[in-house]
């Protein structure tokens, strides 16, 4: 046995895209790397367990041990499901992370699909797209970011419930999948995980126009997803409002559903026009299912995104919350530095500062041998 080397470079995202919750995700260039190196042992060079090494954000806080660690997790239960129960001897990966956690910008999500794509790699599975994203989809059950992260670009994705297995499936508990190791935790713990169905996961790419860059405004605070997911009203069900089937409770739920069906109608073919059009694209942005709760969250946001406008900023095109937030997502062909300044200005009245960043729609995991 030879060495083998080889680098995944998993791409961040943004979800929603103002109307678009738990629908549309959008991939964006900043990435999660991962390099790879299996060395077979040797007289001089005994094996030994997996060693993992970080840098970039969120080097400090990132477990470092191979079964406590979310993407070397996941790499072990695509392995376990296809009767690999342990890494190969000697394996080496270094990960470089440009995307910030828990600022809306697909952290977590980038981490399952770098550990999907390892574990295919390690165990030279040769899973297909549609395969590694029903792994996916066992550990990130909301398939926007998932989805983006690994096929790029601007996607619109929902799961299809096949039958009673995959019912059965989604409402597996995480820890059966991802087990919650002890601080003993070895090998031999999760050896058994469950098995996703086929076909969890369905998507479409949309179009893009290539003069569209989005801003990234990032506020220096971290916000769960779970978090942001308290603050969403029970009256309704998130499920179905973004379904065709979507059950109608009230005039009120009739006005929001309505609200962002449309919007979301036309956003996914405005954005992909050329030139694009500013005053279709700023009130196709607009959202009333998620981001009126998360305000109170993000101080800031109301003033954002209702001060910044086509009018007041040329060319910017939309502005909206990027996933669960806090980062602001304003998508534009021009003007970059006075949108982020001017949102810097607004977020230092409310005692926060931001970072921000010009970033491009890109493509989805790539993987190089070496």
């Amino acid at each position: 046995m030879t060495q083998r080397s080889f680098t995944i470079r998993v791409p961040a995202t943004s979800a929603n895209i103002g109307p678009g919750f738990d629908v549309v995700g959008l991939s964006l260039s900043l990435y999660l790397t991962l390099k790879v190196t299996i060395t077979p042992p040797t007289a001089t060079s005994p094996a030994r367990p997996p060693t993992l090494t970080y840098s970039g954000e969120g080097a400090d806080e990132v477990p470092l041990d191979a079964y406590k660690n979310l993407t070397t997790r996941v790499a072990l239960y695509v392995l376990r499901c296809h009767d690999i129960t342990r890494f190969p001897a000697n394996l080496s990966i270094h990960v470089d992370n440009e995307i910030p956690f828990g600022r809306g910008l697909g952290s977590s999500g980038a981490a399952v699909i770098a550990g999907v794509l390892l574990g295919n790699e390690l165990g030279e599975l040769n899973l297909s797209q549609s395969r590694m994203l029903d792994f996916a989809l066992m550990v990130e059950r909301h398939p926007d970011n998932v989805t983006a992260a690994l096929v790029g670009g601007f996607v619109g994705s929902y799961l299809r419930e096949l039958d009673h297995a995959a019912t059965e499936a989604a409402s597996v508990p995480l820890s059966e999948v991802l087990p919650e190791y002890p601080p003993d935790a070895c090998e031999e713990w999760g050896l058994n995980p469950p098995q996703p169905p086929f076909g969890i996961g369905h998507f479409v790419r949309f179009g893009w126009s290539s003069c569209i860059s989005a801003v990234a405004i990032i506020p220096r605070f971290e916000l769960s997803t779970a978090k942001a997911r308290e603050v969403l009203p029970l009256e309704y069900s998130r499920k179905d409002l973004v379904s065709i089937y979507a059950l109608i409770f009230s005039s009120a739920l009739i006005f929001v559903q309505v609200f962002n069906l449309q919007r979301l109608a036309v956003l996914t073919t405005a954005l992909a026009q050329e030139p694009p059009d500013p005053e279709l694209i700023y009130e196709a942005m607009k959202d009333r299912i998620h981001q009126p709760y998360r305000k109170t969250l993000i101080p800031g946001l109301p003033e954002v995104t209702s001060n910044i406008t086509p009018d007041t900023h040329p060319g910017l095109l939309g502005i909206c919350l990027s996933g669960a937030g806090p980062t602001i997502l304003a998508l534009a062909t021009g003007g970059y530095e006075a949108i982020a300044e001017d949102a810097r200005k607004i977020f230092r009245e409310k005692g926060i500062e931001v970072d921000w960043k010009v970033l491009t729609v890109t493509g989805g995991t790539s993987l190089e041998h070496h």
